[in-house]
């Protein structure tokens, strides 16, 4: 009786128990293409087994470590510039009090959460192209050189990280606001009667009221240190900076489906995934031995 006086509940749950089950359990079946030569006439039960082969030629693949460098790089410096903003900015708007003013800053900032990355990638390129990009138009007509913003490889993983920057910190925001709300406000109300400044407030209040939050993402943010972002550089990087932007998995899809290694860029993928897990476990482990906060 408890369980169907719950039911509702339990139909609003469904869609997303389903997402992952088709999504993400059931393809894990095809993990055994890693240990197959696989063909797709033959199928997983006809295919030869091959053991751990297509992994041995993984780490004698020269250019592996050259995408596992750029996946780890990449992803390192989105987590080490783009983690506290918006730690810094849930921050700032908590102090803000003009609701008008607090409503347009928190529209502008969740916005491009919004947008798709074909949409940040093709405004990207609108304004930084070499060629007719807004920007270098700009500083033609004030007499400099265009700079090849999304061609260079000396620049185009700062493009990358802002560009990341500019997506998800409103996202952030969101989770650190609430966060906040549930603050005890006689904590502030105390430190303002003892005269600390609002710094003093933030650093000795603020901060340790969204501390489980902050260390959350931060171990969730882990796991992403070798996975990247697939469409953000799928759609912003060309031939010129693959040496500086290659990750695994635009690798993935370049070699399996451009050049049907579909066993090669399996074991790639599950190479990948290990060590996602791997890092996710050594974080929660490591905060839940610090501060014990952990997610399980």
């Amino acid at each position: 009786m408890k369980t169907l006086r719950n039911l509702d509940l339990y139909v609003m749950l469904t869609p997303g128990i389903l997402f992952f089950l088709i999504f993400s359990y059931f393809p894990m079946v095809w993990i055994f293409i890693a240990f197959q030569d696989f063909k797709i006439g033959q199928g997983l039960a006809g295919s030869a087994f091959v053991g751990f082969k297509h992994f041995a030629a993984l780490f004698q693949d020269e250019y592996f470590y050259v995408i596992l460098r750029n996946t780890v790089l990449i992803s390192s410096l989105k987590l080490l510039f783009g983690f506290p903003v918006p730690i810094v900015l849930a921050l700032a708007m908590n102090e803000i009090r003009q609701r008008f003013v607090l409503r347009t800053i928190q529209s502008v900032i969740y916005l491009p959460h919004f947008l798709s990355w074909a949409v940040v990638a093709t405004l990207m390129i609108s304004i930084f192209s070499f060629d007719n990009g807004i920007l270098n138009d700009f500083l033609k007509m004030l007499g400099f050189e265009p700079i090849a913003f999304l061609s260079d490889a000396s620049s185009f993983r700062t493009m990358l990280v802002l560009s990341d920057i500019w997506k998800g910190a409103g996202w952030g925001t969101i989770l650190y606001l609430a966060a906040l709300t549930g603050i005890d406000q006689h904590l502030y109300e105390a430190a303002r009667i003892d005269g600390a400044s609002k710094l003093r407030q933030m650093w000795h209040i603020s901060l340790p009221g969204i501390q489980t939050t902050m260390t959350l993402l931060l171990i969730l943010s882990m796991g992403s240190l070798v996975t990247g972002d697939f469409e953000q550089i799928l759609l912003m990087y060309s031939p010129a900076v693959y040496n500086v932007a290659d990750v695994i998995q635009t690798y993935v899809y370049r070699i399996g489906l451009g050049q049907l290694r579909l066993s090669y860029t399996t074991a790639v993928g599950l190479f990948q995934s290990v060590v996602s897990f791997l890092l996710v476990y050594l974080a929660n482990r490591t905060a839940r031995k610090l501060g014990g906060d952990s997610i399980w």
